[in-house]
């Protein structure tokens, strides 16, 4: 069957779509086809096209006068404009969010579950307003990240620099008859001199905390390796009266903890504890009386306590702290639960 003439296809083509009829013009344009400007390969002038023919004829005739290279260049510009306008169709007529097929059929692998667990970012204190860093939890505030309040709702009497001949044994009387528990920070030239105080100290259900060896101000900046013998001569002292106890917590004299300081405690399995009440009953203001001491002391820790807090006091050579307490212990005990840190 002989093939169809160029005037037939085109005149088919035109049939089956008006848009398909302009891309192809616009196609032919494009190549320089006008089958108004049509040459031939000869070299005679052509005659014009008669007005009269329809686009398709006149689209066929203008073909056929074309020379070899030129119907070449046209048909394939014409069977790439009848692909470009099968596709568009059929996309056109795609549903318009299509399912993409899998790669292959075999199954995907299900993902193993990971059991190793990711450690988590400690959490970063954040900048306030005025530029001071602000702790991320207000237990742990305490100088060099020492612990100001007991974690509970509980609060904490704690006791410094004894023990004392003359005031402990008042102080532990007094929490005997409230039935009354506390932390005694004890220094360790004094448990060396008093062991028997030290054992009364245990003996009452007390918590031990190591006050360093002579109640040094500047131990904080010591090199770690003093640092460590200090508070290992002052566990020493205290576990030679009272063998077996233990000894869980620190606190620097004055207050003066350093990052160097509180990491060797923690090496040493000691807690670093500061305070969130300080009644400074060690200060003694000239002309001062001493029931104006004990009203003072009595009036800073009822004012300034609350739940959780550690409170500050010192048994060691203090009588006025002694008889503060007879009248603070009865007014706390209505307001919180007293307790010793554990």
């Amino acid at each position: 069957m002989p093939p169809p003439s160029p005037v037939r296809l085109l005149t088919a083509l035109t049939a089956l779509d008006r848009r398909f009829l302009a891309v192809l013009r616009r196609a032919l344009e494009r190549v320089g086809f006008s089958p108004d400007r049509a040459e031939s390969h000869r070299a005679e002038p052509m005659s014009p096209l008669p007005a009269a023919m329809s686009a398709p004829e006149r689209y066929g005739e203008a073909f056929m006068r074309l020379s070899r290279a030129r119907k070449v260049v046209l048909l394939g510009v014409v069977v790439l404009a009848v692909g470009l306008t099968g596709r568009a169709s059929a996309q056109s007529n795609a549903p318009a969010d299509p399912v993409a097929a899998p790669a292959s059929s075999a199954p995907a692998p299900t993902p193993t579950p990971s059991h190793s667990k990711k450690p988590k970012p400690k959490p970063k204190p954040t900048k306030s307003a005025s530029g001071r860093k602000s702790v991320v939890n207000a237990r742990f505030a305490g100088p060099a990240g020492s612990h100001m309040l007991t974690g509970t709702k509980g609060v904490a009497l704690t006791f410094d620099d004894g023990p004392d001949p003359a005031e402990t044994p008042k102080l532990l009387k007094l929490l005997a008859q409230h039935h009354v528990k506390a932390t005694f920070c004890l220094v360790g030239q004094n448990a060396q001199r008093h062991p028997e105080l030290v054992r009364q100290i245990v003996a009452g259900g007390h918590t031990l905390c190591n006050h360093t060896w002579n109640h040094s101000l500047k131990i904080g900046k010591d090199p770690a390796a003093k640092i460590r013998a200090d508070l290992q001569r002052t566990n020493s002292a205290i576990l030679k009266a009272a063998p077996g106890a233990k000894i869980k917590y620190f606190r620097a004299p004055g207050g003066n903890f350093t990052p160097r300081l509180v990491e060797v405690a923690e090496d040493m399995k000691m807690t670093s504890i500061y305070w969130k009440v300080d009644p400074r009953d060690w200060d003694h203001p000239k002309g001062e009386s001493d029931s104006a001491h004990q009203q003072r002391v009595i009036s800073k820790i009822a004012r300034n306590c609350r739940p959780g807090a550690i409170v500050l006091s010192h048994d060691y050579a203090q009588p006025d702290t002694i008889a503060a307490y007879r009248k603070l212990i009865p007014m706390l005990k209505k307001r919180y639960t007293l307790v010793a840190l554990p």
